[in-house]
């Protein structure tokens, strides 16, 4: 889990204008970012042709944590921010802690494993106590306890819905379609949007907690008391789905280590059990041995794998520059931006086919490193 410092949600309780949220919103950027690389890195490690439900599963997180990145630059920029991304310091140190949370979940770009999904994936995608649907047991690890000084990223979001409602509210804030950005050939209107109002603004926010963690619906039911007044009493229902019918993130995950899709329970009408008539099974055979944590330096000048990761890096620094582009008055530069996304995958394919010959790597492939290099002139 995620674990933000209580001291974060208290500096945004503490806002008292528009500007004091500004940086809250960038460090969700950056968060939201940090985990691609992860996920790309183990996207890119299976082979062709192989493990295909699973590479479906990653790649739809991969996309909604674009889409989560974009919703957090559309509401800074409504409340008057400038979202940056096209920095050396946007990108986090692999291995190594996620931007704005606790330090104690150490990350590293790897290949595909059951292990790391279990250890790395699912850690950072879960909230407080996930609920574990039948089909085969999750490792204990998985299911941990919040300490009282830190919350959670879905917390973290709930506080900035309820600052900027507060703020706008008492009129220390304003919303305008500044800047927005909303495309209907990567997302649909009903996922990415122009922040107009208070109501897109919370409405956005909102969804990405619910792609991340699942959805709880509440409602009051009357009930009856001896003094002959009424009364409601509220129950509350979980549901790992999100609201475009797809499970939340951990879920998502979770269906590669219990091995089925994620369904509701015939049988037991509210609950959701893990199908294994609908298998989803990762083939460990067709997973490229990729160089964990891959850095530039670790290949010698002049190399082919260095050319490559060289290449990639250029490829990557560019997605970020049309990023920034993108998020600060060019919207239509997205379709550039994604169309880089897919170069990136190739770049990637190609070092796959380099082997390591010697050194602590040897018998490993060349893995992308993620790293932030300077365009050439």
């Amino acid at each position: 889990m995620l674990k933000i410092p209580i001291r974060i949600i208290q500096e945004i309780q503490n806002a008292k204008q528009a500007s004091d949220i500004y940086k809250h919103l960038q460090a969700a950027i950056e968060l939201e970012h940090s985990t691609i690389p992860l996920y790309l890195t183990a996207l890119y490690s299976i082979q062709p042709n192989s493990n295909q439900t699973v590479a479906e599963i990653i790649f739809s997180v991969v996309r909604e944590e674009m889409l989560h990145m974009v919703i957090a630059a559309n509401v800074l920029n409504a409340i008057g921010g400038s979202p940056e991304v096209n920095k050396p310091e946007f990108i986090p140190t692999y291995p190594g802690p996620l931007p704005m949370v606790r330090p104690d979940l150490t990350v590293g770009l790897a290949p595909l494993s059951m292990a790391l999904i279990t250890n790395t994936f699912m850690q950072i995608e879960t909230s407080i106590d996930p609920e574990d649907y039948p089909a085969k047991p999750v490792p204990p690890a998985l299911r941990t306890i919040l300490e009282e000084e830190y919350k959670t990223i879905g917390e973290f979001y709930e506080a900035i819905i309820n600052k900027i409602t507060e703020l706008y509210n008492h009129g220390k804030l304003t919303i305008q379609p500044r800047n927005q950005v909303f495309n209907e050939q990567w997302f649909p209107k009903t996922e990415l949007f122009e922040i107009t109002d208070l109501e897109k603004a919370i409405s956005a926010l909102h969804l990405i907690i619910v792609q991340g963690e699942g959805t709880t619906t509440e409602w009051s039911t009357k009930v009856c008391s001896l003094n002959g007044k009424g009364g409601n009493q509220f129950t509350k229902k979980f549901s790992p789905f999100d609201p475009e019918n797809q499970p939340a993130h951990y879920y998502r995950f979770a269906q590669i280590v219990k091995g089925g899709r994620l369904v509701p329970d015939p049988e037991k009408p509210g609950t959701f059990v893990y199908n294994l008539n609908q298998p989803i099974n990762l083939d460990s055979e067709k997973i490229y041995p990729l160089v964990e944590n891959s850095k530039a330096e670790m290949y010698p000048e002049g190399s082919r794998a260095r050319r490559l990761i060289d290449q990639f890096n250029y490829s990557y620094t560019s997605l970020l520059n049309g990023l920034h582009k993108t998020f600060n008055g060019y919207s239509d530069y997205l379709n550039t931006t994604m169309g880089v996304m897919f170069e990136l995958k190739l770049q990637a394919q190609e070092m796959a086919e380099v082997e390591i010959k010697e050194g602590p790597n040897a018998g490993k492939l060349v893995a992308p490193s993620f790293e932030y290099q300077l365009l050439r002139a």
